[in-house]
């Protein structure tokens, strides 16, 4: 049987993050967006060598930054399917507000945190489907 060059739960783009602390990037991910720890290698201190986490129907992997491996800050775009409830639960799991949500011209409602490892997040409902014409007449609107 031939393998497949895409594992099975995978999509053909993973973000990996490279974070100081991944341990508690990883107990982040769970309190912020519900994530499931799918995989969690160690090294024999206890170190996250290599962490794979589920949000929604994508993986996101993680690993500890050290040595010459320095973290690497990420901005990951989250589709959710409330917005302001997943911009609360982050706040309240230790994330910063990097800015407040609102909704778009283009039809999504969005917002952003800052992790604490580097990263930061954009969360976004789509609320409206837009057509190519009514966003260029809205984004004209706003002045861009």
């Amino acid at each position: 049987m031939a393998v497949k060059p895409v594992p099975d739960g995978f999509h053909t783009v993973t973000p990996y993050l490279l974070v100081k602390g991944a341990s508690g990037l990883m107990e982040f991910l769970k309190r912020a967006f519900d994530a499931q720890e799918t995989e969690r290698m160690t090294t024999p201190d206890g170190t996250v060598a290599h962490g794979e986490m589920r949000i929604g129907d994508s993986m996101v992997m993680l690993a500890e930054a050290s040595g010459s491996n320095k973290p690497v800050p990420a901005m990951l775009f989250l589709y959710v399917p409330d917005v302001d409830g997943s911009y609360r639960r982050a706040l309240q799991a230790g994330a910063t507000p990097a800015r407040e949500v609102r909704d778009e011209f283009y039809g999504d409602r969005v917002g952003a945190v800052d992790d604490g490892f580097g990263n930061q997040w954009w969360l976004a409902s789509h609320i409206e489907d837009v057509s190519p014409e009514e966003m260029a007449r809205r984004r004209a609107a706003r002045g861009g």
